[in-house]
Order: structure tokens, then sequence, then C-alpha cells
């Protein structure tokens, strides 16, 4: 992969020459543009589609020996599965905030240091973070310890009460966002509201527009389907239902009482499926691989049939993200994900037709995730300061180079590269270095940044006391309770944000 210093910011021929050469050297083409190139489709108002930054040719052949069956030779077309080699993200329409809502003692302490600190809120308001979550603030569902303080001092346990924006951007999948929020909330005891959330599959939903009936691989039970029912798709199949319409599909698999009851099958002779989705890790990796091989062997996404081109009938396949390791609670090491499920199955096609499999992958670092990011982080300061801007200083905190890092800085962001998941050791990553460096842990990570951009001498907690003591400071007739329940109410505790 390439690393964030080759990067360059030459001009449209440079750059092309540029991706040019990295493929013909046989490594990743990350272009140095900008957010002004991603395109909207007047057929589709509602999403935005961004150029891919990764070619959507496997990566199988380079990390396999030479197969049986010689590759085609065919002059290899324009990729469908790609839709023209963009990924489409969703639109956020910002809305404007009503009435503000009534002020506690705390939110009115906080304005009046803000009042006298303008410059230094300015400069808060123009910074941000961007947290992976499993490996930079859980481990699964236990709290890193260091979390739950880095994210009070975000949400205003600091020298002015001042919230800075900061969003989840995690490769994680297979939950709802409302769902999933409602579990980190839980396990962070700290507020996160859907609106500063994306997980891998999130940007999918773009995809609604552009297919109707939809194959969905991954997560627990049915929940993709529920995902993307939700995403708008019409309809949602998933591997049970064929197996349910057709056991002998997949001969090793033995289904429960619970699976059959829930599965939707039919008649999948006549049914056109016109795309496959990997929402989130495999379950069941033989049913999912046997199961996406008859399709994209079959003529246009109909099962029973066997496609007559296999490269102009195929129909396309879509990944959430391409991680090869995910950190778990397993003490000896981060665990195989969506990239590995990902490979394997490109290998397997290969070796079975000897053509190579094109396909379109999500999730960090593609760009169109960090352009989709850009959407909402804009809406989320307009959420929490009535301002629909994007801050200029955003800081990407994840504990994986080639996903969180790489993404982070190919976008212009600055990087922090965490000790607490995927990478381990003190030294920063050769391939992609983070560019603020290595810490610890994510609340040194924060502590760094913020003394960055606000100085060393801003502090990092809440002082109701000393704000009180302050000349001019007026709460207009409000009570001011004890300072321990002013913390409270500022770290979230109280918090009125309601997670639907």
């Amino acid at each position: 992969m390439s690393s964030a210093s080759n990067m360059t910011n030459g001009t449209p021929t440079e750059q092309s020459n540029g991706r040019r050469a990295s493929i013909e050297a046989g490594t990743l083409p990350i272009p140095a543009i900008t957010r002004e190139h991603a395109g909207e489709n007047p057929e589709h108002p509602n999403t935005i589609e961004v150029p891919a930054t990764r070619s959507s040719v496997s990566e199988a052949a380079s990390l396999m020996h030479h197969l049986s069956i010689s590759p085609s030779q065919r002059n290899r077309r324009g990729s469908r599965n790609s839709l023209g080699a963009s990924l489409p993200i969703p639109k956020i329409r910002n809305k404007r905030p009503g009435m503000p809502p009534v002020q506690a003692s705390f939110e009115l302490l906080s304005k009046q240091a803000q009042e006298l600190a303008k410059e230094t809120v300015k400069d808060a308001k123009n910074m941000a973070f961007a947290f992976d979550i499993d490996g930079v603030l859980v481990h699964g569902d236990r709290l890193i310890p260091e979390a739950k303080q880095a994210l009070d001092i975000l949400n205003g346990d600091n020298e002015l009460g001042i919230k800075i924006p900061y969003i989840f951007l995690t490769n994680g999948s297979g939950k709802l966002e409302p769902a999933r929020c409602k579990q980190l909330s839980e396990i962070l005891g700290s507020p996160v509201d859907p609106k500063q959330f994306i997980q891998s599959h999130t940007p999918m939903s773009a995809l609604a527009e552009y297919y109707n009936t939809v194959l969905v691989v991954g997560g627990e039970g049915f929940m993709c389907r529920d995902i993307a029912e939700a995403y708008g798709f019409k309809d949602v199949i998933v591997p049970n239902d064929i197996v349910a319409w057709n056991e002998a599909i997949a001969p090793y698999r033995i289904m429960g009482p619970w699976e059959r009851y829930s599965a939707r099958p039919r008649d999948f002779t006549k049914v056109n499926i016109e795309a496959i989705l990997v929402f989130s890790d495999s379950r069941d990796y033989g049913t999912d691989y046997q199961i996406m091989m008859d399709l994209l062997r079959s003529k246009n996404g109909r099962m029973g049939t066997i496609a007559e081109d296999p490269v102009s009938e195929r129909i396309p396949v879509y990944f959430s993200q391409g991680d090869l390791l995910c950190p778990t609670e397993f003490p000896y090491g981060p665990r195989m994900s969506q990239g590995t499920f990902r490979l394997g199955f490109e290998a397997m096609y290969k070796a079975i037709t000897g053509v190579e499999l094109e396909r379109t992958i999500y999730g960090k670092p593609e760009r169109a995730t960090y352009t989709y990011a850009d959407e909402v982080l804009s809406n989320w300061m307009e959420e929490i300061h009535a301002e629909n801007v994007l801050p200029e200083n955003v800081y990407m905190v994840g504990d994986n180079p080639q996903s969180d890092i790489c993404g982070g800085n190919m976008y212009g962001w600055n990087t922090c590269l965490v000790k607490t998941g995927v990478h381990r050791g003190d030294e920063n990553d050769k391939e992609n270095p983070a560019s603020m460096g290595v810490f610890e842990n994510v609340l040194e990570a924060v502590r760094f940044c913020i003394k960055r951009e606000l100085g060393k001498k801003f502090g990092l907690e809440w002082d109701a006391e000393k704000i009180m003591g302050k000349e001019g400071v007026n709460l207009d007739g409000a009570e001011l309770s004890d300072l321990e329940k002013v913390k409270s109410q500022q770290s979230g505790k109280d918090c009125a944000i309601e997670i639907v």
C-alpha cells in the first residue's frame, strides 16, 4: 500500500500519471484528489458519486501461486461493478435547529466563559476528531478505560465548557446505527448520537437508489436484512432464504428450526438478483461463498443459470470494508475480518473461472467514506453549535495504519496512531505513518491535539467555582447546583440527547 508520504498535490495530468505508474508497479493507487471532485448524478439527486481510490480488480492474484487455469485474455471491460469506478454515498440534508432548549446552569456558565475567550472558542470550533471505535475506545463490549475521560473533555469537561466536535468512523458493521449507538452509549458512559456515527455500511444506503433486488451477506441472524430494508432497499434476500428454497445448494449446512421459520424462500430461478452487498463479517463462509459464486457465474443474477460471458453478465458485488484484522476481546491478537473473507473469495473465483473478480470496497481507507464523514461533521457542527461549517483541523484517531491512518493521510486529515488495538509497539508505521505520531491511548492523543490547537495552557477540566469567580459572569437568576451535578450534566449523564 502506498504511504502518505508519497502523495502529491500536482495537476490532474500528474495525478493521472502517478496513478498509472502505481498500478503498473502493482501497488494501490491513491490519487491526491480534492473534495470538489465528488460528482452529483442528476438521475440520483440524493447521492454523491465519489471516485474510487483503489483498484476494482481483485487483489488475490498477487497473493497466490499460479493456478492451473490460465487467466482470461479478454480485454477487460469498464467496470459495471463499481458504477464507473465510483462509490455512491448519501447526501445529508441539514435542518436548521429550532428554538434553543432551556439552558442548564452549566450551559449558562460555559456560555459566559466563552464570551470572555472568543479567539479560543473560534479555534476550538475549527478542530474536530474522528474516532475509530474497536481498538481505540473499546475492545468488543469492554471499555478502554481512558476513552471515557477523552470523550468527557470533548463533551465540555474543559476550561471553557465548550463542546469540541467529534464523530465516530468505524469499519464495524452488522447493526442499525441507532441500535449500535445505544449499545456504545452504555459502554462509554457518554451519549452517542446516530447523527455523529458512521459504520462501514452506512454510506452504502445510497445504493438503494440503484438496485431493487439485492443479496445481503454477513451479520448475525437476519440483522443485515433489517438494515438494508431500513436503508430503503425494496427486495432484500439473505443466503438463508436461498438455502431454505433448496437445501442442496449448501450440502454441508444444516438449518435450525428458527432459521427455517425466519427464512423467506421462493423460486429463485425466477428472480433476478441485481447486486451482492456484503454488509458484515460472514458467519458461514462455506454457504456464503457457494451462493455468491453461483450468482456471479449466473446469467444476470438468476439462480440455476450459467452465463455465456461470465464477465459482461456478472452482477456487481460490494464489500462494506476491507480490513484484514479486527481487535476483539481475544487476548492473543486481532481476529480475521471481512477483508480476509473477500481475499479468499477472490482467489476462489479466479481458480474456478480463470477471471479476475471486479468488486467495489467501501469503508476506510476509501475516499468515499471520508467524503461522507465531511457531510456528517458539517451536520454535527450545526447540531451542537448551530454553524453549518466544516472544521479545518480534523484529527483521525485510529489503531490500524492500513485503514484509519492511510485513509486519514490520503484525505488530508491529521492522524494519530494508538497502541491499544491492531498496532503494537512504540514505532510509527513505516508505510502509513501517523502524522501526529504514536500514542499510548486515545486520551493521550486527544490531550496532545487539543494542546496543539488551543495552547499548552488550555485547561482540560471544567472548574465552575473558578468561572463563577470571574468578574462579569451573570447567570441571569439561574441557580447553580453543586459542582458535582454541574460536571455530571456536562459529561452527558443528564444530557437530553435521545437515542432513537
